[in-house]
């Protein structure tokens, strides 16, 4: 484990950079985590990352099909708004642990 800061606020991160604790989340700490790998968040990022939060707090399986399907954004639109690993980037910045079906 490792700590790093972002938005002036500590926060543990495992091997991956994905935060240990959910509940040190913060939209800041989401923006500048997602600035790392060149992506500013917009209000449809931030959507998308509460409802990764909200299904992960629920305990249900996250899958880019689930967002997909969430009315938020289509699965092509989850692809333009987190290039390169939608869920892995998009899980990431919402300050959950990385889902089972990410590589």
């Amino acid at each position: 484990m490792a700590t790093k800061t972002y938005a002036g606020q500590s926060v543990e991160v495992n091997d991956e950079g994905y935060m240990v604790n959910a509940s040190e989340w913060t939209k800041e700490i989401a923006a500048e985590m997602a600035k790392e790998e060149g992506i500013d968040l917009t209000d449809k990022h931030y959507e998308v990352l509460e409802f990764l939060r909200n299904a992960n707090e629920k305990g249900e399986t996250l899958t880019i099909r689930r967002v997909g399907k969430s009315g938020i954004t289509d699965i092509k639109g989850l692809y333009q708004l987190f290039p390169g690993g939608p869920l892995k980037f998009s899980s990431k910045f919402a300050g959950i642990p990385k889902p089972a079906s990410c590589v």
